[in-house]
């Protein structure tokens, strides 16, 4: 617990050092919306932060939680992923403080996403940067497929009932 608390009071102290720089007001709200993505510890679409505001009784609205999630993206907070390759997947949201580099698995059926961290993923890293003279400052790495997690809700099934492994 201290270190999450640690964790969003530099948080906050990076985003307001970064609206004084930008001349952009100071809000309630944006440290509502920063607090709200530090206490997660998934991957988020804007309707997803925005409804979970309102569960909490936090009146902010849809443009407010679009506009700081760019906010805290352009700052260094948030990563944005657009995982997929159509024109209507959603951007998806992660914290970024004090989270160690990994890359994602995500399925093309449920569009769960997990997360795993692999030491040699580091090694690629340094040897293709060594390799091709490259200063590489990060990276990202997704996984497409079928999750095997039978509480995949929307899983294709054949007319037995068992997993369509043809789908």
């Amino acid at each position: 617990m201290q270190e999450t608390n640690s964790l969003l009071a530099t948080a906050r102290a990076k985003l307001e050092a970064s609206l004084l720089a930008k001349g952009l007001r100071r809000s309630g709200e944006r440290f509502a919306i920063l607090e709200e993505v530090y206490s997660r510890n998934d991957h988020f679409d804007a309707e997803e932060l925005f409804l979970a505001m309102h569960q909490k009784s936090y009146p902010v609205s849809r443009a407010t939680v679009y506009n700081t999630l760019e906010v805290l993206v352009d700052c260094g907070l948030v990563r944005k992923h657009r995982f997929g390759e159509e024109d209507n997947v959603k951007s998806r949201y992660e914290k970024s403080l004090g989270r160690q580099q990994h890359a994602h698995l995500v399925c093309t059926v449920c569009h769960k996403v997990k997360e795993f961290c692999d030491p040699r993923l580091h090694l690629i890293q340094t040897n293709v940067g060594n390799a091709l003279q490259f200063s590489v400052e990060s990276h990202s790495l997704v996984f497409y497929g079928q999750c095997t997690d039978e509480s995949c809700a929307t899983k294709p099934t054949d007319d037995t009932g068992k997993l369509d492994s043809n789908a």
